[in-house]
Order: C-alpha cells, then sequence, then structure tokens
C-alpha cells in the first residue's frame, strides 16, 4: 500500500491533510451527469481509498447532480475522523446536463443544506465559492464579498468549518480575505497553464492550501511528446510525471486526482511516493515555458 506520508502533509485549515487527496467528480456519469456506469466500484475505490489513509476528499452535490455525495454517504458514513470533507457551493445542473450559476446568498445557504444532508453531516470541513467567470472560462473581476459574507453567516451558523475559494483571481482572493478566513484556493493550474504563479507562493507564505483543478490540461487537454518522453523514461506515466511536478512546485500544493476505477486510484496515490530529482524536474518545467 503507498506510504501517503512520503509526499507530507499539509494544513487545511483546522486539520493537516496528506498532499495526496482524491476528488470525487470521477465517480457520477459521463459529463459529470448521472449514476456512475458501476456503483459498486464506485464504492470501492472510496473504500480503498480511506483504507489507504486519503484523509482529504473533494466533492460537490452538483456533481451528478446529488449522486456523488449520496455514493460517499453510502461507501463512508459514519466517517473517519480525520477526515476533511470539501465541498463547493455556486451552481446547479439543468435537466440536459447543462452548467448554471446559482451564486445568491439564498442559494448558496440551500447548497450548503443540500450538502450536508446528502453527506449525513451536521457541519462539514470546509465549502468553496465556486466563481464562474467568464464566457471564455476565465475568472472575471467581479467582487466576491456578498458570496463570502454569505458563507461566513453559515459559518457563524456552525454549518462549515471553514471557507475556500475557487476559480478567483488573486484580487478576488484579496477581497476574500479580507472578508473571513480562507484556507484553501481552488485554481486551474498544471504543468501548462501557469497564470497563478506569484499567487501560489504568496498563498504558501501565508500558510494556505492551493488546490489545483485539470492537473492534465482541462479544457485544453496536455499534448506533450515532451511529457511522455520523460514519464516514459523515468517509469511513470505522465499523469504521474505532471502531478509529481506540482507537489514539488510548492508545499502548499494539495492534489485532488480523480478516478472511477481502483487500478487508476493507485497510479494516482503512487504520486505520493514518486521523487523526481532535479534534473526532471527542470525538464518538465520546461513544458510550461514552451507552451507560454
Amino acid at each position: 500500500m503507498t506510504d501517503l506520508s512520503k509526499a507530507g502533509s499539509f494544513q487545511l485549515g483546522s486539520r493537516s491533510v496528506w498532499r495526496v487527496g482524491y476528488g470525487a467528480m470521477q465517480l457520477a456519469g459521463p459529463g459529470v451527469f448521472g449514476p456512475p456506469r458501476d456503483r459498486g466500484e464506485a464504492i470501492a475505490v472510496l473504500r480503498e481509498a480511506a483504507d489507504s489513509g486519503v484523509n482529504h476528499i473533494d466533492t460537490c452535490d452538483y456533481y451528478g447532480p446529488f449522486v456523488v455525495n449520496e455514493i460517499i454517504k453510502e461507501a463512508l458514513h459514519p466517517y473517519p475522523e480525520q477526515l476533511a470533507l470539501v465541498t463547493k457551493v455556486g451552481a446547479y445542473r439543468g435537466d440536459d446536463a447543462s452548467w448554471h450559476p446559482a451564486q445568491a446568498p439564498a442559494q448558496l445557504k440551500q447548497q450548503v443544506e443540500d450538502n450536508l444532508r446528502r453527506l449525513g453531516i451536521d457541519c462539514i470541513h470546509a465549502v468553496n465559492m465556486r466563481l464562474f467567470g467568464g464566457t471564455d472560462h476565465r475568472p472575471n473581476e467581479e467582487s466576491v464579498a456578498e458570496r463570502i459574507g454569505a458563507l461566513a453567516d453559515l459559518q457563524r451558523e456552525g454549518k462549515l468549518r471553514h471557507i475556500g475559494i475557487s476559480h478567483a483571481t488573486p484580487n478576488q482572493v484579496d477581497e476574500a480575505r479580507s472578508i473571513a478566513q480562507i484556507v484553501c484556493v481552488q485554481n486551474h493550474y498544471n504543468i501548462v497553464h501557469r497564470g497563478d504563479e506569484a499567487l501560489i507562493d504568496a498563498l504558501a507564505a501565508d500558510g494556505i492550501a492551493y488546490v489545483p483543478f485539470f492537473p492534465l490540461g482541462g479544457f485544453s487537454p496536455i499534448q506533450s511528446e515532451a511529457l511522455n518522453a520523460i514519464a516514459a523514461r523515468v517509469g511513470i506515466t505522465p499523469m504521474q510525471a505532471a502531478q509529481a511536478w506540482l507537489l514539488a512546485r510548492s508545499p502548499n500544493m494539495l492534489l485532488i486526482p480523480g478516478t472511477s476505477q481502483r487500478k487508476h486510484l493507485r497510479e494516482n496515490l503512487a504520486i505520493a511516493e514518486i521523487s523526481l530529482d532535479q534534473d526532471v524536474l527542470a525538464e518538465l518545467d520546461a513544458i510550461g515555458m514552451v507552451a507560454a
């Protein structure tokens, strides 16, 4: 079994979590919509992750929608004491699997309540305010004060322990931090998408976790012969190489690779034991420089 401690840990609010966690998005059906192809395998993946020591699971009630949180509850409730469950709010799904913003304070409150009910808990470890941004999938600079304020109200009510923000610009992170303590930022970042370099370093200096999504490219998947060649030479997969680079990038980096299969879960967790030398890291780093 993989030793997750080899990748180290980082503080996520009031809990220290291993830097390799698990993202539950892929437990839903195609397009993050509907039930999984194999519910039994989805449950087995979650149980193996927990048995392997994973203590940071990222989820959301609009994955499915609702399906993923219901599977998590079936697989893991009552939850391990040190498990940090983290969700996000700010959207809903249409009947056609479309994504729509739902960011009014009343909507955010209802979404938190829905997450709690489906997960079977009274208080969740952290809630990320997921911003929508523009039509080009990039964040914009609109104020987040009202939305973060709504989550702070729920925090005072005991519905959530900590607040995070997702798909946010540095200015929005600063504004959020002026309203409430922010324990994590979840943004698009990977070996070729490097817009958050300065933000990551600033957050690390302040002890705030950074959780990258789309580690293999997202809307534009990474297609890199260099990445493939480096990974093959080292004897790991391109996904492992890209995520090992992320772990080496900064100590506040928390990974949440997801899968719906136990075979891939083991490959993802094995990232914790991969140690790349400085020459290999430099080669990987150069891929982003070329892409830029």
